[in-house]
């Protein structure tokens, strides 16, 4: 029996019997979204492995099981990475994972999200059908763009069995810029250098309140061709120093695990939450948007687009209408040992729109009719 298969008899069988399924690849992410349940676990870390890799068409493919430190692994024998840098916060997390809860890294501001890499998936349906979308080249666009739908999707639309991935080569210069200067200054420089040519791939900002007195930081990374990554060096330290800050290359080794440690969240900001009924909340907003109004510590990135800070559960409302002023929504990325689950599910999304509630509704009758998928995760 092929782990397909076995997939598709388990939907089968929680279809026949009107029960709702787990779908869990390595569960580094079972703290984001709204509680699991008890159900039944739909694990799919049997289904691995890369399927098809063409680093001359910058394409792989690979099952939703494929632990995607493997696949990182395997693209880096050939020079080539995913642009969008996924996180995985543990090293049990998955292709499919990286796809369902669509999150994206520190570059995702310059190159894209996890979304717009994907071109093709296949999925297994409320029905048990085995479905496949897209394909494995940019320009295809036979039929609906359901690729794309899987990503953010949590799994409550289908379970995804396999994916196919656009991939970059590694960029030849790679340089970080280690900038002291406040938060209001930062995020003007930001807007800034948006408006130039500069092949800045990430920015990240923080307040260092270990040191004595505080400091602030801008921290800058550039990649590209050589002599354009050399450029933007000169112009962004000179427009740091303009600014009234000061600006310092950092070494490639330290660069490489400073981003690392925060796409993964595990510097101090994300794992020390200030006190113990504090939960860590994610601000998507334009990136225009000056210093926000909150009496809260922040970590800034995506060049002003994603604004991280740890709030009581309460604040919520507070929190999506700043963030819905500013172009935006706020979520409940991760709660407080101290919230029950009754208070995390009615606070953890934004509400959405009447016209994409009914949207929703619709996608889901389609694909998952009797619920059978990760009931209320979203």
């Amino acid at each position: 029996m092929t782990s397909l298969k076995h997939l598709q008899d388990q939907i089968s069988q929680a279809r026949a019997g009107r029960e709702t399924v787990r779908i869990r690849g390595g569960g580094s992410k079972d703290f984001y979204g709204n509680a699991l349940g008890h159900f039944a676990v739909l694990d799919t870390r049997s289904h691995s492995g890369i399927t098809s890799y063409e680093p001359s068409e910058l394409v792989v493919t690979a099952r939703a099981g494929t632990p995607l430190a493997e696949l990182e692994a395997a693209l880096a024998e050939k020079n080539q990475y995913l642009p969008f840098e996924p996180p995985s916060f543990t090293k049990l997390g998955t292709v499919g994972g990286m796809v369902a809860s669509g999150l994206s890294g520190a570059a995702r501001a310059s190159v894209g999200s996890v979304r717009d890499h994907i071109l093709g998936v296949q999925i297994v349906n409320g029905a048990s059908e085995v479905l496949n979308f897209g394909g494995t080249v940019m320009k295809n666009v036979a039929g609906y763009d359901v690729s794309r739908l899987m990503a953010g999707s949590m799994g409550t639309l289908a379970l995804i069995t396999e994916v196919s991935l656009k991939v970059l080569p590694i960029p030849v210069a790679d340089a970080t810029l280690m900038c002291q200067i406040g938060q209001a200054a930062a995020l003007k420089l930001m807007n800034q250098w948006r408006a130039q040519p500069l092949p800045i791939n990430s920015t990240a900002w923080l307040r260092d309140d270990t040191a004595s007195p505080a400091a602030d930081y801008l921290f800058v990374r550039l990649r590209g061709a050589k002599a354009a990554v050399d450029n933007a060096l000169g112009l962004i330290q000179q427009d740091v120093q303009t600014a009234g800050g000061t600006a310092t290359a950092m070494s490639a080794a330290a660069a490489a695990e400073d981003w690392r440690t925060a796409s993964n969240h595990l510097m101090p900001f994300f794992t020390k939450a200030p006190a113990d009924d504090l939960c860590l909340w994610r601000l998507s907003i334009a990136g225009t948007t000056p210093a926000l109004d909150v009496p809260h510590p922040q970590y800034i990135e995506w060049q002003g687009a994603q604004r991280w800070l740890w709030a009581r559960a309460t604040e919520g409302a507070a929190l999506q209408a700043i963030a819905h002023a500013a172009g935006g929504h706020a979520t409940l990325f991760k709660a407080s040992q101290a919230l029950s689950e009754t208070d995390k599910a009615s606070s953890i999304f934004q509400p959405l729109a009447p016209v994409l509630v009914k949207i929703n509704q619709g996608l889901r009758e389609q694909l998952d009719p009797h619920q059978i998928f990760n009931t209320g995760r979203i």
